[in-house]
């Protein structure tokens, strides 16, 4: 039972970073309606940046302490990447499909804007992160931060839903996804929110990658192995939907968590088959609204 409950715990750390940069993804595509590929380019901006901001913070004696306020607010700080993307992703608003994907795809591949800042070599933060301590129970055993992590998250979906559901501006975001056109006739300034909404979903997409830098390495291929995860997850939750985003993610941490343990050579494989049943027996996803 001990080592069944480390593996959830493991599942559960993993779906909740998944779940950040998957809502920033459900966010945008709900409103904007772009697949944004990019947002695994922004998590692995969120990971390098986060280990130097970690690293200056230190040199000017900041507490170890403050690890996971500094991770958060580096993420933050990445915003400003926001508006300037999504002005050139206004070029493709209006085109088909397929110029949309390309171009957000073709922001996945930073690597070589990655090595100029930071080397070819991974990058990491030291075990500073278990300053938090471990929650330990016979062979049960997890870190603090983890746990505060999936709190984070947590906090970040009740946000969400609170902002999205009980506030004007939410109002007008679901006003916005639900009719483009009519929000414009109604004054409604759709470029700003397009910025704001692209802006937010790619902080959520960096501050999910600095967040995991304590417990893994910055690599120059974790843009594209993560984005594949953060796909599998929309596809299984269904497009557009924050649950979707909430259940795919779980369904995603888990199934990986399991398949590390128990056979590693299924841990991609396990994954695919998860998101070809979904696509064969309920094509919108989990959660998601068809679109015929």
């Amino acid at each position: 039972m001990s080592a069944f409950a480390n593996i959830i715990a493991g599942g559960v750390f993993h779906a909740a970073v998944l779940f950040l940069v998957a809502a920033g993804l459900q966010l945008v595509f709900g409103v904007q309606k772009i697949v944004n590929l990019a947002c695994g380019s922004f998590y692995a901006l969120g990971a390098y940046f986060g280990i130097t901001f970690i690293g200056y913070a230190h040199q000017f004696g900041v507490s170890e302490w403050l690890l996971l306020p500094g991770l958060v607010v580096s993420g933050i700080l990445l915003g400003f990447i926001g508006p300037p993307i999504e002005r050139l992703l206004r070029t493709v608003y209006d085109r088909d499909e397929s110029f949309q994907l390309l171009l957000t795809f073709a922001l996945v591949m930073f690597q070589d804007v990655f090595k100029f800042f930071w080397g070819a070599n991974p990058r990491s933060l030291d075990s500073g992160y278990l300053i938090y301590g471990t929650i330990s129970a016979g062979d049960f055993s997890i870190p603090v931060y983890n746990l505060l992590v999936i709190g984070a998250a947590i906090a970040v979906a009740a946000g969400l839903g609170a902002f999205l559901q009980g506030t004007n501006y939410g109002r007008i975001l679901r006003a916005t996804a639900e009719n483009r056109g009519m929000a414009e006739a109604l004054g409604v300034n759709v470029r700003g929110v397009y910025a704001v909404v692209f802006t937010l979903g790619a902080v959520l997409g960096t501050t999910a990658g600095a967040l995991v830098v304590p417990t893994a390495a910055a690599s120059l291929d974790m843009a594209i192995e993560f984005v594949i995860e953060a796909f599998a997850v929309v596809v299984i939750g269904g497009l557009g939907s924050m649950r979707g985003a909430l259940a795919g993610a779980l369904i995603v941490g888990l199934i990986r968590a399991l398949s590390i343990v128990l056979y590693p050579e299924l841990e991609v494989l396990a994954i695919y088959l998860i998101v070809i049943a979904v696509l064969i027996f309920r094509p919108a996803g989990l959660f998601g609204r068809s679109l015929a």
